[in-house]
């Protein structure tokens, strides 16, 4: 997955926006207003964080730990980076995507 698919994705979901309020280094997308997804532009490969349970985090971290880290500037309780170096498949790129959406949407 690269980054105009990543985004394509992203934005198919009902009331997500996007901008760069961070600085046009830092693609961020929210929805209901609150950010569920920041993509690093200038990182290669590229990166992404993604809001996740904190158990679910922590076990995902485990199993791919040159790939799923704790979230760059984030709270890393709740907040992964994702590299996407090819290590994983795009359906768990997706369902991470998809996690920290729906976690997000149901926290107005």
């Amino acid at each position: 997955m690269d980054i105009e698919s990543l985004r394509e994705y992203i934005l198919q979901k009902p009331a997500v926006t996007e901008g760069f309020p961070f600085g046009e280094d830092t693609l961020v997308f929210k929805v209901n207003n609150k950010i569920f997804l920041l993509v690093s532009l200038d990182a290669a490969p590229l990166q992404f964080n993604v809001k996740c349970e904190p158990e679910k985090a922590i076990a995902l971290r485990e199993e791919y730990p040159d790939t799923i880290l704790p979230g760059y500037h984030m709270n890393k309780k709740h907040w992964n980076t994702v590299i996407m170096n090819g290590r994983i498949s795009n359906k768990l790129l997706v369902e991470m995507v998809d996690d920290s959406y729906q976690l997000v949407k149901r926290n107005r």
